[in-house]
């Protein structure tokens, strides 16, 4: 799904160009958003913002000789010549109690020769933090945070930085996905009403006219409205002009 990637994408973007450079809270909502992209077809796409990346302490490059098994697997890793990520599964895995299909994939890092890499909070990290090769702040697990408070802080970048586009992308994919729970968004109306991160991204896009900026058709208020007490339906209104409640 070219278009979540390319979603996720001008997110780190636009974070990244909107806070200055000691903003520690960046490397937490870069999780988030890639843990988003996760839940779609998409594929692996580091390295179109690697240099953002590394330069939040989202993602860690290191000489492949600071692997902490380069000395007993050296030929394994001088090998390699190609990206290769660098957890492997055998043919029982998927037979194992504990599988959990292939979504650890990048938890024993990744190599793009000369360089070996490792996202924060992944396996690898934790063994270069565990062996010394990173301390302080480095050495800090990203910290889970709700999905909406990171839409809230790319509609504020967006608006500062005129892209009323991606407030309107962001807001089209609705609160079931904004705010979801093993079923869906869980709450009713009025709480979601309350939370502050949706208070204030409805009165950006309300702000913005974010809503008058086409979309793809799945992704566009419903024609007509339905039950008063859908939440789908309370989330398109009242967005679409300042001044309203």
């Amino acid at each position: 799904m070219h278009e979540i990637e390319d979603l996720v994408e001008d997110s780190i973007r636009i974070l990244h160009a909107h806070h200055g450079p000691d903003e520690p809270r960046l490397r937490e909502w870069f999780a988030v958003l890639y843990g988003f992209q996760d839940r779609f077809d998409c594929s692996f796409t580091h390295f179109r913002v690697m240099d953002i990346l590394v330069r939040r302490r989202f993602t860690y490059a290191f000489p492949l000789d600071r692997h902490p098994d380069y000395a007993q697997r050296r030929d394994h890793f001088d090998a390699l010549t190609e990206f290769t990520a660098l957890r492997t599964f055998d043919d029982d895995a998927e037979e194992a109690d504990d599988f959990d299909g292939y979504a650890s994939w990048l938890e024993d890092g990744y190599v793009d020769p000369p360089l070996l890499y490792c996202d924060a909070g992944s396996r690898l990290w934790r063994r270069m933090v565990d062996s010394g090769r990173l301390g302080g702040p480095d050495a800090i697990a990203p910290q889970p945070v709700p999905l909406i408070d990171v839409v809230r802080e790319l509609a504020v970048a967006a608006e500062q930085h005129g892209d009323r586009e991606l407030i309107a992308t962001w807001y089209s994919h609705g609160c079931h996905t904004l705010l979801d729970g093993p079923v869906g968004c869980p709450y009713d109306i009025e709480e979601l009403a309350e939370i502050p991160a949706v208070r204030d991204l409805r009165a950006i896009v309300r702000r913005t006219r974010a809503l008058a900026v086409d979309t793809p058709p799945e992704h566009r208020p419903p024609t007509e409205a339905s039950d008063a007490d859908d939440l789908e339906t309370w989330w398109w209104t009242n967005v679409s002009a300042p001044g309203r409640p």
